[in-house]
């Protein structure tokens, strides 16, 4: 089983690290799935890099497909340019989640084996996630 990969862009390298470290944890027995962080610009500042987002799921991309998750604005402006551009891996897809608890549902779910469909709409679904 190939697992479904993630990429985490968010504007701040430090939060996506953080996510794609929480996901990990969560996943039931440890991630099988790889996660990987494109946050931040490459000199270190806030924003949103199309080269560490293309290397993000460069390192993810195993043939089963490659879910990306977005914190926000130019976040996700900078995917849907990179999808349009035909730049991703072949089976990519943006993934309409909110981003932490959409992080760990993905992860939990390709982990367990999930194709992008069912890993798109776990991340998805964590908009139904009621606290009180």
């Amino acid at each position: 089983m190939t697992p479904v990969g993630i990429v985490l862009v968010s504007h701040s390298a430090q939060v996506a690290e953080s996510v794609a470290q929480l996901a990990r944890g969560l996943a039931a027995g440890g991630a099988v799935a790889l996660v990987a962080p494109a946050g931040g610009r490459p000199d270190g500042g806030l924003g949103t890099s199309a080269e560490l987002v293309l290397a993000a799921a460069a390192a993810v991309d195993q043939g089963a497909g490659v879910a990306l998750l977005a914190d926000l604005g130019s976040s996700v402006l900078t995917v849907k340019a990179l999808l349009e551009d035909g730049d991703l891996p072949p089976n990519s897809r943006l993934v309409d989640a909110p981003f932490l608890e959409g992080a760990v549902a993905a992860v939990v779910a390709a982990s367990a084996g999930a194709p992008l469909e069912a890993v798109a709409a776990a991340a998805t679904e964590a908009y139904d996630y009621r606290k009180a």
